[in-house]
């Protein structure tokens, strides 16, 4: 039976851009009746052995009827989507919903006939896959269940695109036709394979940003200064390995260079391919470059043109549009108001940034959403570096400006399998997907360090970056992304030196940390910042201003090789006298002995600007230099030119005079030092190195979800369907609540209401003495220090005079509403707490009660689902946890009832994504067991899930 072409409305939420197996993007969206023309011509294009495996037969042409059929769909049991590149097709997928008996459906059903067609100039890039994904994501929306596919059994990539989905499937042979039939409930395997292409996709969208073969400056001036001739001249001056162009429309007739670089009027002008440009001319320019660099297949933007979303809501529809435009070429996006990238791989020597000098090559990839703090960092590095090549410097660098397109979390997929990355820094101002960097972090720093310092942590995100609304504190961030092993830091200077160490030295293997040095007061200062640290620093061990350079060499040798020692801190004061130790001499000892243990890491606290630090590196002076040997000279509040160049914010964290330290590099094999100017910087670097560690091998075992017997995780379903159908939102009531509790295990002390004496003293008969009266009214819910609770009443008197009491104090019983419950067994009170957060996802959190764990913010955050061991560790992170463990003489509590209580919150909110909050407060747990006193649930429809949708990038 037919059906009206206009049966649904356009969906316009299908449109997506999606990045490809090659790092290109296409856009993929709904087909309509006004496609006719674009499918007949793709149709053209495709080779006739594709047209033969799509319709088992010769078909050289689409007829009238067939173009009919192909652009007019209901949107419900009919779908075609397109993939777009340029505004063309690239590819197609389709399906129709059939019946139990094969044939169309004329009712709903819940299986449907897929069917694909690519364009061979863009078969192996993967858009066949990414359209299986989407096309999957619709048929589920409209009640689709199951694909069935029939291929051609010589139509092996087809069927490849099928199998290699992830989806539960079987198949079978008939007919000479292979029947696929599968099921589009994700799996974690299809999630597997999805987040695995999207990671091959994404890292190379990268990798072709900073690892071009060829680049184009547009917009570079014909005098010198601006920005564009800046950049122009930065990438020459680094050394390109590519072919390199400059762009000016205004180019005098029969110039054909710019500072000895070929020029043209026109990327068009260009003879050969371009993979990279930078554009530098005034933002109402940029939609004609972009134009122009589409139509020549240029790969990639690096925008650093101003006038974007940073100016205001003019400013911000230009830059969707911009990002709308380059996608529609398959183009990807650094910027707008972008400081630049830089790789100094000896293969590459980019320099496509404002950065007048090249950071020397290095381990450490470096990514900062501010032009100001990226100089800042830049200029930090190589001061530390000491003028050596080597893990000091940087591999890759990403300063992203607004942020529009390519975000941290697409260079965290590039870093996580670059072999020239070891250490990954990351100054961010915003998270645009924290649900997806979380994910991104944890798997990076199991691989790498991942260290990240975050701006604007009490103000809005900047203007020009588009940010996911979060009820999540920035605590509650923080925690999350300390729980996915990324080191958080609070300063750029902090972010710089735990990067050093990390980059240098070897994970300790524990906190444990032996101090030795010339200076007794320096040594307390150390062993005072360990303890605060929560290391365990054994005494200091003074040396004596007289010890000599084999001294210090027997004495770091003797600690590195205590099997008590996990790490070494030496400190060092100025040598003076006649006959005392040289700083050459010392540099050389300390070198000597760290490199006979190499597992345990070696930091040196120095109190003088130069001397020792720059000794500890002098000996790496004869090392093969690929850097400039000149410090850079950046400065953050430069004047660029009005060519719609980036104007960087200024630097939050300015650099203090001791921080110009030089780094301790050694020659190659030997070991790397780093230094610190103080105790507590370099005692800071070591307890986060510490904490990392420590991350990495409990990462290697996270433990596993219980499945607990008594869960009726289908009960709990159809409660949650009926009370859902009431309306789109709502807070259970206290038997609703304990009746959902309990499907998982979770029992709630009964709670009655007591609205006079009489009814109190029945309730209490009922319950069994001794009773609490609390009141929970919502000014007095929760907070006994306000005297709205009366513990412990042994009999009716003490309940009908403690009732008295309450309402002399407090008001009418309706005011109050009063409810008797039994007395639990003694025990620490404590709060447990689940909520969904729209950008986070699903969190669970765990403090103890009362005021001063409030006013404190004592409480410990955990993501969803949480193992065994999260558990375990959730109770035991917060600072109050000895209360649990018999702190001062008191009888422990129950834990493990408590980290099972957890665990059965966890798996209720995991089951069941309708469960958007809840709250358990007080639990008091006893020595043996616990007591769940009060309860809340709220229930609502989830809030969609883009990380279990198809692969997708940010719309605008």
């Amino acid at each position: 039976m037919q059906t009206s072409p206009d049966r649904h409305e356009y969906p316009a939420h299908w449109e997506a851009d999606v990045v490809l197996r090659d790092g290109g993007t296409a856009r993929i969206r709904p087909i309509t009746v006004d496609d006719a023309d674009r499918l007949v011509s793709f149709y053209e294009q495709v080779s006739d052995e594709s047209k033969y495996y799509r319709f088992f037969a010769p078909y050289p042409r689409l007829s009238a009827k067939d173009v009919h059929r192909f652009t007019h769909h209901d949107f419900v049991d009919r779908v075609g989507l397109a993939a777009t590149v340029g505004g063309e097709f690239i590819a197609t997928v389709r399906y129709d919903r059939i019946g139990a008996d094969g044939t169309p459906a004329s009712a709903p059903a819940d299986e449907a006939e897929v069917a694909f067609l690519v364009q061979d100039a863009h078969q192996g890039r993967g858009v066949a896959s990414a359209l299986l994904e989407h096309i999957g994501a619709v048929a589920r929306e409209r009640g689709i269940r199951r694909f069935a596919a029939e291929v051609l059994p010589a139509n092996t990539k087809m069927i490849k695109v099928f199998t290699d989905a992830g989806y539960t499937q079987k198949r079978s042979f008939e007919d000479g036709v292979v029947r696929l039939e599968f099921d589009l409930e994700p799996t974690d395997r299809s999630l597997a394979v999805q987040y695995a292409r999207e990671h091959r996709a994404e890292a190379r969208s990268v990798q072709r940003l900073l690892a071009p073969g060829s680049v184009v400056v547009i917009g570079a001036g014909r005098t010198p200064g601006g920005v564009g001739r800046s950049v122009l001249g930065n990438i020459r001056d680094a050394g390109f390995t590519g072919r390199l162009y400059a762009v000016n429309k205004a180019l005098p007739d029969g110039q054909k260079e710019l500072d000895g670089v070929p020029a043209h009027r026109s990327v068009r002008d260009i003879d050969g391919p371009v993979d990279l440009a930078v554009v530098a001319v005034p933002a109402e320019q940029v939609t004609e470059v972009v134009t122009e660099c589409g139509e020549h297949g240029v790969q990639g933007l690096v925008v650093v043109s101003a006038g974007y979303a940073e100016s205001g809501h003019e400013g911000r529809e230009r830059q969707r549009a911009l990002v709308r435009h380059a996608r529609t070429y398959g183009m990807r996006i650094i910027g707008p108001n972008a400081f630049g990238i830089i790789n100094t791989s000896p293969q590459v020597r980019l320099n496509a940034s404002l950065a007048p000098e090249v950071p020397r090559p290095g381990r450490i990839g470096l990514f900062a959403q501010s032009g100001a703090i990226g100089i800042a960092l830049l200029s930090r590095l190589h001061r530390r570096g000491g003028g050596v090549t080597g893990v000091t410097g940087v591999s890759t660098f990403v300063s992203s400006g607004n942020r529009a397109d390519v975000s941290g979390n697409d260079v965290l997929q590039y870093w996580y399998e670059d072999p020239d990355t070891d250490v990954v820094l990351m100054y961010l101002e915003s998270i645009g997907n924290p649900r997806k960097f979380t994910r991104l972090a944890r798997r990076t720093a199991a691989a790498k360090p991942l260290v990240v310092v975050q701006g604007a942590r009490h103000a809005a995100a900047p203007q020009g970056h588009a940010v996911r609304a979060t009820r999540l504190p920035h605590e509650t961030v923080s925690a999350l992304l300390r729980q996915a092993g990324v080191i958080r830091v609070d300063t750029i200077t902090e972010l710089v030196d735990a990067g050093l160490l990390l980059a240098r030295q070897p994970l300790p293997p524990g906190p444990r940390v032996a101090i030795l040095g010339n200076s007794e007061s320096l040594g307390l200062l150390t062993y005072d910042a360990c303890l605060a640290e929560g290391l365990r620093p054994h005494p200091p061990q003074d040396l004596t201003t007289a010890a000599s350079a084999a001294d210090f060499h027997a004495a770091l040798s003797r600690a590195l090789a205590d099997d008590r020692c996990d790490a070494v801190v030496v400190t060092a004061i100025p040598a003076v006298g006649e006959g005392s130790v040289g700083d050459a001499a010392l540099a050389q000892a300390l070198r000597s002995a760290s490199a006979a243990t190499p597992d345990k890491p070696v930091l040196v606290v120095h109190v003088e600007l130069g001397g020792l630090a720059e000794a500890l590196s002098a000996a790496a002076s004869t090392a093969p230099q690929t850097g400039t040997g000149e410090t850079p000279q950046p400065t953050p509040d430069r004047a660029y030119r009005a060519e719609g160049g980036h104007q960087p914010r200024s630097a939050p964290d300015a650099t203090p005079p001791e921080d110009h330290l030089p780094a301790t590099d050694a020659p190659e094999g030997a070991r790397l030092i780093p230094a610190y100017p103080a105790a507590e910087r370099a005692v800071r670097a070591l307890g986060q190195a510490v904490a990392y560690a420590q991350w990495r091998r409990d990462a290697a075992d996270p433990g596993k979800v219980p499945e607990y017997e008594d869960i009726d995780e289908k009960g709990a379903a159809a409660l949650i369907d009926g009370l859902l159908a009431r309306g789109q939102g709502l807070t259970l009531g206290t038997e609703e609540t304990c009746d959902l509790l309990g499907h998982y295990g979770v029992q709630v002390h009964r709670a009655l209401p007591a609205p006079t004496p009489d009814a109190a003293a029945e309730a209490a008969r009922t319950l069994g003495y001794p009773v609490a009266l609390k009141a929970t009214a919502p000014h007095l819910r929760h907070r006994a220090d306000l005297g709205g609770v009366r513990l412990d009443l042994a009999d009716e008197d003490q309940l009908r005079r403690s009732y008295a009491e309450l309402t002399e104090l407090f008001g009418a019983p309706e005011e109050l509403r009063p409810v008797v419950q039994r007395m639990a067994p003694r025990g620490v009170d404590v709060v447990v707490r689940a909520v969904i957060d729209p950008a986070a996802g699903a969190v669970l959190s765990f403090g103890l009660a009362g005021a001063a764990s409030q006013l404190l913010g004592d409480t410990a955050h955990r993501l969803i689902p949480v193992t065994d061991r999260e558990a375990g560790s959730l109770v035991r992170s917060i600072r109050t946890a000895p209360l649990l463990f018999g702190w001062r003489g008191s009888a422990p509590a129950d834990t493990r009832a408590l980290e099972e209580l957890l665990l059965r919150v966890s798996r209720l909110v995991d089951d069941h994504p309708e469960v958007v909050a809840v709250t358990l407060e007080p639990v008091v747990v006893a020595s043996h067991g616990l007591s769940v006193l009060g309860a809340s649930v709220r229930l609502a429809p989830p809030p969609a899930r883009d990380d279990l949708g198809p692969r997708t990038l940010p719309a605008y």
